[in-house]
């Protein structure tokens, strides 16, 4: 009986051992592919990313795809912005930025709303007034038909 158990634990033995090289499941690669694939965190942020150097190519069809027909900002100076009156303000140079780097972002993604809080510096002209410095800002997005757009934002000038 002795010798039969041990024959039984080999055999398991060897099988266990056997199992451990053998090659890993086709599922492996996908899970690699699905771990290389940007976060909906970082897609917000190259979204915002997109979204500065539209501003500063005076671009307002591109701006105009990463906001929603119903975005509405709040601006430095506590004035509403709607995504019409933004556009028209970019082409008609109205609105320009001559340069601007973004600094760290924060994102906090609940299901298909997202808020992006962040910084930027920039260089600016806004009616022909200097507008140039260190700005503060919140972007809600939304994830509408498979895209993020931005639905709300809020910007302050840090002083």
């Amino acid at each position: 009986m002795n010798k039969w158990l041990g024959s039984v634990l080999m055999i398991c033995a060897g099988t266990g051992l056997a199992w451990a090289d053998a090659p890993a499941p086709a599922a492996a690669p996908a899970a690699a592919a699905a771990a290389k694939a940007p976060t909906t965190a970082d897609t917000l942020k190259q979204i915002e990313q997109d979204w500065t150097e539209a501003s500063k190519a005076g671009d307002a069809d591109k701006i105009g795809k990463i906001l929603a027909d119903d975005w509405t900002a709040i601006g430095p100076e506590g004035k509403k912005e709607t995504k019409a009156s933004l556009l028209a303000d970019i082409k008609s140079g109205k609105d320009k930025v001559e340069s601007g780097e973004n600094g760290p972002m924060d994102v906090k993604v609940l299901g298909n709303v997202a808020v992006v809080q962040g910084s930027d510096t920039e260089r600016s002209t806004m009616d022909g007034k200097d507008t140039s410095g260190k700005y503060v800002w919140t972007d809600v997005f939304v994830k509408r038909n498979g895209n993020w757009v931005a639905v709300r934002s809020q910007t302050a000038k840090v002083k």
